[in-house]
């Protein structure tokens, strides 16, 4: 074992990035509510765990979608813990990232130089409550169904570009099939991806940055 980990250390040097990961200074004045954004990452972690489990029952089709989220409360295999966990994760996902978003502004850590920190932030909690949002329709119960077409209704009072981008959103003029497609492509794959990249993003940042300071 120690040949071979002495083979990986000689071109991955990966005791300096331990020594890297462990020795970081962390400053005096942190407390718990500076917890709130690795919270927000652990419930995202949660969430594509949970989430990637139900896709092998998930069909989402117009037909099938609320009967296969119904097999997978009932009989699949601890599928309503899953599906809960998915659900009250999500919730907790979206709190937590309102707290962490008030928690980096009332200490001013959107200021210089850590504009772009707080830019990447802002993209994440967009990409969200896009998350919600297409989450939401996946059941295709009446909640989700009637949520979705009063949120991709909204540009419609946009003038001249009002009913392209609505028909873009849905597929097609009204929600369908095409709009549950899209939706469901855009939750499993779309936006767990972008998400990827901008937390990659924005902790290498703070990585680089540090912590901000108490005001």
């Amino acid at each position: 074992m120690t040949k071979v980990y002495d083979w990986f250390e000689e071109r991955l040097e990966i005791q300096a990035i331990a020594d890297d990961i462990t020795s970081k200074y962390v400053p005096p004045h942190v407390n718990i509510f500076y917890c709130l954004g690795g919270i927000t990452l652990t419930c995202f972690l949660v969430q594509v765990a949970t989430g990637f489990a139900m896709t092998f029952y998930y069909r989402p089709t117009v037909t099938e979608a609320f009967a296969s989220v119904q097999y997978i409360m009932t009989e699949a295999n601890f599928g309503w813990l899953i599906r809960s966990v998915h659900r009250w994760s999500a919730s907790m996902m979206v709190l937590m990232m309102i707290l962490h978003v008030f928690r980096v502004y009332l200490t001013g850590g959107f200021k210089k130089p850590r504009e772009l920190t707080w830019l990447t932030g802002v993209v994440l909690a967009v990409l969200t409550a896009s998350f919600g949002v297409t989450g939401y329709s996946l059941p295709r119960d009446q909640i989700g169904y009637w949520a979705v077409k009063i949120v991709t209704g909204v540009p419609e009072a946009i003038p001249v570009i009002g009913s392209p981008l609505v028909e873009l959103l849905r597929g097609s003029a009204s929600v369908g099939q095409s709009t549950l497609t899209r939706f469901y492509s855009l939750h499993t794959f779309v936006l767990p991806l972008l998400t990827t990249v901008f937390m990659l993003m924005h902790f290498l940042m703070i990585r680089k940055q540090g912590i901000s300071g108490p005001l």
